[in-house]
């Protein structure tokens, strides 16, 4: 399991670590069962393009609501939403490439056509 440090390009140099997720059965699990997400950490879900359909996700399963935040192939983000568990779809407004989920906290800490960054 690979984990990564995610930036947020207009933070004050807030780091958080996120576990990446660019195969199969790592991104069908997601944060699924888990009991509860550190404010600190989340998953990074990785496209190998940019689709709305592919970067939508499922809450089913989910012990808690998180923050989601749907970024293009520039890492920009795209749209966001909080979650709510046991809803059975979220689609992003536009296409993007890679999806973060966060702690349900983090909602208002990050807006539309904002930065990340992180190294591979």
């Amino acid at each position: 399991m690979k984990y990564i440090e995610l930036k947020h390009s207009s933070s004050d140099g807030t780091v958080l670590k996120v576990k990446y997720c660019d195969t199969f059965f790592s991104k069908l699990a997601g944060l699924m069962f888990t009991k509860e997400l550190p404010q600190d950490q989340g998953i990074l879900l990785v496209e190998d393009s940019e689709s709305r359909v592919n970067t939508a996700i499922h809450m089913l399963f989910m012990n808690y609501d998180i923050t989601v935040l749907w970024l293009d192939k520039n890492k920009h983000i795209v749209d966001k939403a909080l979650a709510k568990r046991w809803r059975p779809m979220y689609m992003p407004k536009k296409p993007a490439q890679y999806v973060v989920e966060l702690h349900r906290d983090h909602y208002d800490d990050y807006a539309i056509g904002e930065r990340m960054t992180w190294d591979k």
